[in-house]
Parts: structure tokens; C-alpha cells; sequence
């Protein structure tokens, strides 16, 4: 799943080797929690007008993580 997120964020950002994302254990409630930091100039390419790249970012991984039987959540920082 990390390398999912770093594979379709790598295509929207100037500086790829600046991603990094750290994976939190799962919570009491099941959930994965994913942070995705990118460089502060790439923020914008990442987030998108009003959200949208990040919201299909999160519905692209949290499809994947179904197929999976996880239960995830993606944290952009």
C-alpha cells in the first residue's frame, strides 16, 4: 500500500525524491493511518483545487486497501 501512494504521488510532483511516508499501527478502530509529506512546493500539485487530487488520492487507496480487507486513511502533511 505505501508504495501505491508513493507510485501515484511520484507522478504529480516536481521533486519525487522529497516523498516520504511513514505508516502509523492500526487503531483501537482497525484504521491504518498513512502520512504523506511532500516538499512545500509540490503541496499544491498534491492537495489540487479545492481538495480534489487528495480526495481521489484517498478514494484510489482506499479501494485498494478493501481489495485487501484493510481499512486505511490518508493524511497528507
Amino acid at each position: 500500500m505505501k508504495e501505491l501512494l508513493i507510485a501515484i504521488v511520484s507522478g504529480l510532483v516536481e521533486k519525487p525524491e522529497e516523498i516520504t511516508v511513514t505508516v502509523d499501527e492500526k487503531n483501537e478502530e482497525g484504521v491504518i493511518v498513512y502520512h504523506l509529506h511532500v516538499s512545500s512546493e509540490d503541496m499544491g500539485r498534491v492537495i489540487g483545487r479545492q481538495g480534489r487530487i487528495a480526495k481521489a488520492i484517498r478514494t484510489v487507496m482506499r479501494a485498494a486497501a478493501a481489495r485487501n480487507d484493510e481499512k486505511i486513511q490518508v493524511e497528507i502533511e
